[in-house]
């Protein structure tokens, strides 16, 4: 049986994306410390100069959390998904492509401030086949996100700013179905984060997968 994800022409496209992925630099992190490196990433005042200095890196999650994305999608028939951090859009093509697997509807909204990331995550949308499946919303996701939202939300991927995983999951809790889930990559980066969801009055059945991904459940 076939899928949108391991045939043409998302397929090639996702191997070619990961190649340019791991090959990118970025001038501008070169000569900043690993100290000021992670104090910029915990902060919730800095964040929009600090990921605009890492514009030209791509911050894809990996093809295994990619795969894990297009599992759950499936699984739990989604047809609503919130994005925090589109990037170049390798992990919006994972869950795009279940969307169309899921019976070709659905939506996916997903935000990101850059745009030179958000143009080309336009084009990699469009050549996978599935841009229709996709709305990107440009600018400071606390303000993206703020409304125009369904009414149920199925699937939700944190990816972007790590120091505001909490202010993101405030945004989109209410409207989160009983069973929905939650993947937070890196979420190690926002210790707030794990405790919101990791304690066992908040709401949430939460553990850590893999390496680096929390995947939490909202409770009904």
């Amino acid at each position: 049986m076939t899928t949108t994800l391991t045939t043409a022409p998302l397929a090639p496209l996702l191997d070619r994306l990961f190649m340019q992925a791991a090959a990118a630099t970025s001038p501008a992190m070169a000569h900043i410390s690993r100290e000021e490196r992670d104090r910029l990433m915990h902060s919730k005042t800095e964040y929009l100069d600090f990921y605009g200095r890492m514009k030209d890196l791509w911050l894809p999650v990996s093809r295994e959390t990619g795969v894990l994305l297009y599992q759950l999608a499936r699984s739990s028939n989604a047809r609503n998904i919130i994005e925090f951090g589109t990037s170049f859009g390798l992990s919006t093509l994972y869950m795009a492509a279940a969307l169309r697997d899921n019976g070709g509807g659905g939506r996916l909204i997903s935000s990101e401030f850059e745009p030179s990331k958000i143009a080309k995550a336009r084009e990699h949308l469009a050549e996978g086949g599935v841009a229709d499946l996709v709305e990107i919303r440009e600018g400071d996701a606390l303000k993206t996100l703020a409304s125009g939202l369904p009414e149920s939300i199925d699937l939700v991927l944190l990816d972007g700013a790590k120091a505001l995983y909490p202010d993101i999951l405030a945004l989109v809790e209410s409207r989160l179905r009983p069973g929905a889930l939650i993947v937070a990559d890196n979420a190690d980066h926002s210790p707030e984060y794990l405790a919101r969801v990791r304690a066992a009055d908040g709401g949430y059945l939460s553990v850590p997968f893999a390496a680096d991904v929390e995947l939490s459940m909202r409770l009904g």
